[in-house]
C-alpha cells in the first residue's frame, strides 16, 4: 500500500458517537481495495459496540472521496481477482444497526457518491461536485446504488444520475432528493455532529435498530406492517417504553436500558 492511499480513521466521543474518516486528502481520499476492508472494519467495530449510538462518515480535507483510484498503476478496472464483488464494502452502512450520517463535505464521485447512498442520512456541502460518472468510464455504479438512489429518488431520477453520469452540485443533490441538506463546506461535519449527538442523547437505540431495520427492506408493505406490529409486542410494556415518556415529562434526558445489540443478527 503507497504511504499516499486513503486509510480509514475511527473516533469514537463520549456522547457516543463514531466519526469515521476517509483520511487520504492528498489524493482527495480516492477509494482502494484497502480502503473498503477498512471501512468495513469500521462499520463492523461500530455495529458491535454498544457505546456507539450515532455513525458520522466524511472525508479528510476538501473532498469527501474522489472516486476510485484511477491511476495506472491501480489498474482500477483490470481483469479482477476470483471473488471480485462490485459491493466492497462489508457490512454496508444500511446493515449498521445505528443511523449512519454522510457528511459529504467537498467532492463525491462514482463509489464516493454510491458509498454516501448506502447511508441513512446525507448532508452536503452546497458547492460540492457530485457524479456517478461509470457509464463513461467504461462500466456501471457500484455498491447497489441501482437500488439505494432508485429508493431515495425513484427511476426518473435514478435513471438522469446513472445513465448520464453527469455532474451535479450539493444544491441541486438536495432538489433532487439525494441529500437532505445543504450547507456550507465548513458547516457540513459540524452540522452533522450535531445532529448526531442530539440522536445519541435522545433516542432509543433498539428503536432506532429497529425502525432502521425495516427502512431498508424490500419486503411488500402488508409484511412491513406485520413487522411493525411484532416489534411493538417486543417494545411495548418493557423499562424503555416506560423511561421514554417519563423522560419528555420530567424534561430530562432519558436513560435507555436497551441496546442496538440486542435487536437481531450483527452486520
Amino acid at each position: 500500500m503507497s504511504n499516499d492511499a486513503t486509510t480509514i480513521a475511527l473516533d469514537v466521543d463520549d456522547s457516543g458517537v463514531a466519526l469515521i474518516t476517509l483520511n487520504g486528502p492528498d489524493r482527495l481520499n480516492a477509494f482502494s481495495a484497502d480502503t473498503a476492508r477498512q471501512l468495513g472494519q469500521a462499520y463492523r467495530r461500530c455495529d458491535a459496540d454498544d457505546a456507539v449510538r450515532v455513525v458520522v462518515v466524511t472525508g479528510a480535507g476538501r473532498a469527501f472521496c474522489a472516486g476510485a483510484d484511477m491511476t495506472a498503476a491501480a489498474a482500477a478496472f483490470d481483469t479482477p481477482g476470483q471473488g471480485f464483488s462490485a459491493s466492497p464494502i462489508e457490512p454496508p452502512a444500511w446493515r449498521v444497526r445505528k443511523l449512519v450520517i454522510a457528511a459529504i463535505n467537498g467532492a463525491a464521485i462514482g463509489i464516493g457518491l454510491t458509498l454516501a447512498l448506502q447511508c441513512d442520512i446525507r448532508l452536503v456541502a452546497e458547492d460540492a461536485k457530485l457524479a456517478i460518472p461509470q457509464v463513461r468510464r467504461g462500466m456501471i455504479g457500484d455498491c447497489a446504488v441501482h437500488s439505494t438512489l432508485k429508493r431515495a429518488v425513484g427511476l426518473a431520477v435514478a435513471a438522469d444520475i446513472l445513465l448520464t453520469g453527469r455532474t451535479f452540485t450539493g444544491r441541486e443533490a438536495v432538489t433532487l432528493g439525494i441529500a437532505s441538506r445543504a450547507l456550507p463546506a465548513g458547516e457540513v461535519l459540524p452540522t452533522a455532529l450535531e445532529l448526531a449527538r442530539d440522536v445519541a442523547l435522545a433516542a432509543n437505540p433498539a428503536s432506532v435498530a429497529y425502525s432502521k431495520r425495516l427502512l431498508w427492506t424490500e419486503t411488500d408493505i402488508d409484511a412491513v406492517a406485520d413487522e411493525e406490529t411484532t416489534v411493538h409486542l417486543k417494545l411495548m410494556g418493557g423499562p424503555d417504553a416506560a423511561e421514554g415518556p417519563a423522560a419528555w415529562r420530567e424534561k430530562r434526558p432519558p436513560v435507555w436500558r436497551s441496546t442496538a445489540g440486542e435487536t437481531g443478527d450483527p452486520a
